[in-house]
């Protein structure tokens, strides 16, 4: 019996090649690239390509999206040769928030947080600048620096957010600075 051959990430210029071929499609559909990961099992390849936008991304961008890379990678097919697997796809509610860019989709959604000093905790999304977020945590508003942040993911919620915590994080930048904020003196 055979062992299975390991499948290795592609380290070396191949997913650079792919990104300049791949993401100016992505960008003309109205999507960012937000991940191009290569994988090779043997001589087989499977190029998984994640997009995303501020207004999401449904089943028939996916669709779109999937025939315009397919189309291109055709066109350079020399980068792949004959063997490949494509997948399109958004992400996924497991991704790990790790931009201002996710911190932003993620305004109003749950999300459970570690920090670099081990505290854990969960809180709601408020507005997102270039260095923190303003979260709801056990109703007080806290800032959250990036820098501080080891993970973070968006919670999967059935219900929508309560109308309480939505009023306490409208326009939560112009409360910037302030750290703990009841609802009881935000009301």
């Amino acid at each position: 019996m055979s062992s299975p051959r390991p499948v290795q990430h592609e380290p070396g210029p191949l997913p650079v090649q792919l990104h300049g071929v791949l993401e100016p499609i992505v960008r003309e559909a109205g999507f960012e690239l937000d991940e191009l990961d290569v994988q090779t099992v043997g001589r087989r390849h499977t190029v998984k390509v994640v997009v995303d936008s501020d207004a999401g991304v449904g089943l028939d961008d996916i669709a779109g999206l999937s025939r315009a890379a397919a189309n291109e990678l055709e066109a350079h097919e020399h980068l792949l040769g004959d063997s490949y697997t494509l997948e399109v796809t958004s992400p996924g509610v497991e991704r790990a928030l790790t931009g201002v860019r996710h911190w932003r989709r993620s305004h109003l959604r749950q999300v459970a947080v570690r920090t670099h000093d081990g505290a854990s905790f969960v809180g709601r999304v408020g507005d997102a600048d270039e260095a923190a977020v303003t979260l709801l945590v056990d109703g007080a508003l806290r800032e959250l620096r990036y820098a501080d942040v080891a993970h973070a993911a968006v919670e999967v919620e059935f219900r929508s957010p309560p109308e309480a915590e939505v009023r306490l994080l409208q326009g939560t930048s112009s409360t910037r600075g302030t750290t703990d904020t009841t609802p009881e003196e935000t009301a």
